[in-house]
């Protein structure tokens, strides 16, 4: 009989463990990330009896077998924060923190002072680090919001797509700049203007002018403002005959298309301060000759200034974009995620955070969508899976469960104070 009371005791407190889980469960349904545990009961078998209809098994009780978490995917939520990236499918964000790697499906993000993306504790996040060109690495490290800043780029190759009249008059008189000082030109059919950069991104106003020479034939001139000596212009110098004024031919059959280019490419003075001469290849090629007005149909250049950080955009597998404000897009990095063989086997630290564990097996690193990973979704996060009225009907399961067991000590209570009552 006095065993009962101990079998009691252990399925009150089983029912108390469970009843502490599905309080843990209730009390993070609002955490980001959080995955609810759930627990299995195992029986005490620690007796045996003899009868006379043979041996039989008595069991002493329950016991809490496992508390392991459920890993089922949670509502996605949406937000205003670029850096709040949620796992649709498996897989496990990488925090490091002084060399230790914890996991997690918390994706709330942000940037610390340093520039690196970190987690509410701090700990950064881990991914392929992308090198100077953008180009992503298979290098993992911490990942960091430092490259705020794209170099300029210098411009070497230029494109204008014009439409040239082939009816307009010839000019006879020579191509010129003239006036007081040297700021007018003369003597052209057409004019169109692009800008361009130097090496250190300086912003410079080239203009092409189309002079019509002969029939079917169109002299190109590129003219700038002198540098030094501001409001006055200068003709790009041939960069295969230097001192000499570029000029480019331009050279059509009869029905208006282009036939060839001749000339070598300009080179242009834009200071003492940057690379000079600045040698710029422009494509005329795709230039053609018909019966309607001069027209500006396309433009392009290679070069561009320094931009600043504007905003990130992270893709589905992972890739983390950055849009500078001079319209330059290139890669910062690419989250990692990592799985496990036996994910419920992690352990838990707390901080919505996991560690390994030898029964969980060594984490499996890879780029989101491969290798059985799921995808990334930006500006959003995973909230919890526990399911709030299943957890209520857990709790009175346990409380009744409870109830029951304590109801055994009390009759056995009773019984005994029956059994001592004997003597009198």
């Amino acid at each position: 009989m006095l065993t009962s009371l101990q079998t009691a005791i252990s399925g009150m407190k089983s029912n108390g463990t469970f009843i502490s889980v599905i309080a843990d469960n209730i009390a993070n349904m609002n955490t980001v990330g959080f995955k609810k545990t759930t627990l299995t009961f195992g029986d005490i078998l620690s007796a045996s009896i003899t009868g006379v209809s043979g041996s039989a098994q008595i069991g002493r009780g329950a016991l809490v077998q496992k508390v392991s978490p459920l890993f089922t995917q949670g509502p996605l939520e949406t937000t205003e924060n670029s850096l709040d990236m949620a796992i649709d499918g498996n897989g496990f964000f990488i925090v490091r923190d002084t060399g230790a790697s914890y996991y997690t499906r918390s994706g709330r993000f942000d940037i610390d002072n340093e520039g690196y993306i970190v987690n509410a504790s701090g700990l950064r996040l881990q991914g392929y680090l992308a090198d100077a060109t953008g180009r992503i690495t298979g290098q993992t490290g911490d990942l960091q919001l430092l490259a705020t800043q794209t170099p300029s780029r210098m411009t070497s190759r230029a494109m204008y797509f014009v439409n040239l009249n082939g009816y307009e008059e010839i000019q006879t008189a020579p191509f010129d700049i003239v006036g007081a000082n040297n700021d007018e030109v003369v003597n052209y059919s057409h004019s169109a203007t692009m800008r361009v950069y130097d090496s250190q991104g300086g912003a410079h106003h080239v203009t092409i002018y189309y002079t019509k020479v002969a029939d079917n034939t169109w002299d190109i001139r590129y003219v700038y403002e002198d540098v030094l000596n501001p409001g006055q212009l200068m003709q790009a110098e041939d960069s295969g005959a230097l001192g000499s004024p570029a000029v480019n031919t331009l050279y059509f059959d009869e029905f208006g298309a282009l036939v060839s280019v001749t000339g070598n490419p300009p080179q242009f003075y834009f200071g003492t301060n940057v690379s000079q001469p600045q040698a710029i290849t422009f494509d005329h090629s795709r230039n053609m000759q018909h019966k309607s007005p001069f027209a500006q149909l396309d433009n392009d250049q290679d070069g561009y200034a320094s931009g600043s950080l504007e905003r990130l955009i992270v893709s589905g597998n992972g890739e983390m974009t950055g849009i500078f404000s001079n319209g330059q897009a290139r890669f910062i990095g690419q989250v990692a995620l990592a799985k496990f063989i036996a994910p419920t086997e992690l352990l838990k630290i707390g901080w919505n955070l996991y560690s390994e564990s030898n029964k969980s097996g060594q984490p499996i690193v890879s780029a989101p969508a491969t290798s059985g990973l799921g995808d990334v979704v930006s500006n959003t996060v995973e909230l919890s899976n526990v399911d709030l009225a299943q957890e209520f009907v857990n709790l009175i399961t346990a409380q009744r469960g409870f109830q029951a067991n304590s109801r055994i000590v009390t009759t056995t209570d009773e019984l005994l104070a029956e059994v001592v009552n004997l003597k009198r």
